[in-house]
């Protein structure tokens, strides 16, 4: 089986309210349990058969100008949700997500 690139595990970053306050949870002063989480967290839309230590491999090519290093990799498998549009029954497609800790330090903003 030919190995995979980069570019086909990692599809792109997923960008939500829920993903953009778990990469700024390294900033958060509010609540002292929150003060503890010092490594950043990233959401990614990754390949469907990717595993984790692909995941990790992956992001850490991509960035590797900025030296990033990949402590964890967390997946979810999310199911195709149905769908009506114009009254005909559909799905949305079905797609697995990443949330990548980075160690502490490390960041992806501005990229």
């Amino acid at each position: 089986m030919a190995a995979k690139k980069n570019s086909q595990i990692i599809k792109n970053q997923h960008i939500t309210e829920k993903s953009t306050m778990l990469a700024s949870l390294k900033n958060a002063q509010s609540n002292p349990s929150l003060q503890r989480c010092k490594s950043p967290k990233y959401v990614f839309i990754v390949d469907t058969s990717a595993n984790k230590q692909e995941i990790a491999k992956a992001i850490e090519e991509l960035y590797e100008d900025r030296e990033i290093k990949v402590e964890a990799v967390n997946t979810i498998n999310v199911k195709a949700k149905a769908r009506r549009v114009r009254g005909r029954q559909g799905f949305k497609k079905a797609f697995k997500k990443a949330v990548v800790t980075l160690r502490p330090g490390d960041n992806l903003d501005n990229v």
